[in-house]
């Protein structure tokens, strides 16, 4: 077996996604597991990512306190699968996203989780920092998961979408006999989920029981799928930094009645039909392609009125989750970080220019020896 552990921790902020992916013959998930993040560092990450400010120490503080966190769950992790350190040949992980800003005069992005913590507290080499080499080469540095995805769901036969929906909404599109592509389209869960959790105190609303209460505001709807970044031809991506509650106030602004004149579960249900419909309208650029598959990912896959208006938005496209194609919905992601690392300890190139715009294909990520 040449086994691989992939970490992912995203924008929802729920905690630590775990897979283990041998790359013996293929790609074969062995094994997953979550670890609900703390709560006190769900807190600080949150501050952080809502007002993009913060003091050097409290942000040294947090990447040193992500980076405890990494370990102890891949620790925790081999002790629950009765795995030895040695049996693993290295650990990608994603880290953190604060900040993710590839447009502009000086483009960068920040990942943190000190990842020095995680290759010296497990014994195990890590590899982190996937998306600044792309960049450096002209890239948008993201996203990343295209190739992967190419690699474990693309047929011949049919035209398909892998579609994530994590806080944000990213597609990968795998069409025979072309370049694949892919980039974020739309946001996914994050507005849905600040929007329950500063109303209600949830984290997020299982099984939109909240949203299917509302109706939809067909005049806020309107005014959200104005948003410019819509429109951007790709390679594209974004993050909370663009979709968060300030954004959803200033959509709010433009309306002809004030915000505090329609019901919270109202708002709720139309960032669901916010959701669904840039997403559909991102998709019937390919309306004219035989056999379309959309496979959905992510803990958006998990919300049955999201499903629910996809299949009624994409009656012409055979609607389904990575589940089908043995992938656990919920893992698809970290077990990409394990392949990005699969194909940098192998040193071979992990991005896609066609995805993300860089001049050249690379060797991503940064290795950190155990």
């Amino acid at each position: 077996m040449k086994l691989y552990l992939g970490i992912m921790s995203g924008t929802s902020l729920d905690g630590v996604d775990l897979a283990l992916v041998d790359f013996e013959n293929g790609a074969k998930l062995v094994a997953s597991y979550f670890v609900p993040m703390l709560e006190v560092l769900r807190a600080d990450l949150s501050v952080l990512l809502k007002s993009g400010e913060t003091s050097l120490q409290k942000l040294g503080e947090i990447d040193h306190c992500l980076g405890v966190l990494y370990a102890d769950c891949v620790n925790e992790f081999l002790v629950k699968n009765q795995l030895k350190p040695s049996q693993i040949e290295a650990i990608g992980c994603h880290g953190q996203t604060v900040w993710h800003a590839p447009q502009g005069n000086f483009p960068f992005t920040m990942q943190i989780g000190d990842m020095n913590i995680v290759s010296a507290r497990t014994g195990i080499t890590t590899i982190a920092d996937f998306r600044r080499k792309d960049m450096a080469f002209g890239g948008q540095g993201a996203p990343l998961v295209p190739a992967f995805h190419e690699a474990i769901f693309a047929r011949s036969n049919q035209f398909t979408v892998v579609l994530n929906i994590g806080g944000i909404s990213n597609i990968s599109v795998l069409k025979p006999n072309a370049q694949t592509i892919g980039y974020d389209v739309s946001v996914g869960n994050a507005l849905m989920d600040s929007w329950i959790e500063k109303h209600l105190g949830k984290r997020y609303d299982k099984n939109a029981e909240w949203a299917k209460t509302g109706e939809v505001i067909f005049e806020l709807l309107a005014e959200m799928l104005n948003e410019p970044f819509l429109q951007l031809p790709p390679p594209k991506s974004t993050g909370r930094e663009l979709f968060n509650l300030a954004w959803l106030e200033k959509q709010f602004a433009n309306l002809t009645v004030k915000s505090t004149a329609y019901k919270v579960e109202d708002v709720q249900r139309t960032l669901v039909e916010f959701t669904a419909q840039s997403v559909a309208r991102e998709l019937s650029q390919w309306e004219n392609e035989p056999n379309k598959v959309l496979l959905v990912c992510g803990g958006g896959a998990r919300n049955p009125l999201l499903m629910e208006r996809f299949n009624a938005l994409l009656a012409d496209w055979h609607v389904g989750t990575t589940n089908d194609y043995g992938v656990d919905i919920d893992y698809v992601e970290a077990a990409a970080f394990a392949w990005l690392a699969f194909q940098r300890m192998e040193n071979l190139p992990s991005n896609m220019p066609s995805v993300t715009g860089a001049s050249q294909a690379v060797s991503l990520g940064v290795v950190f020896p155990k």
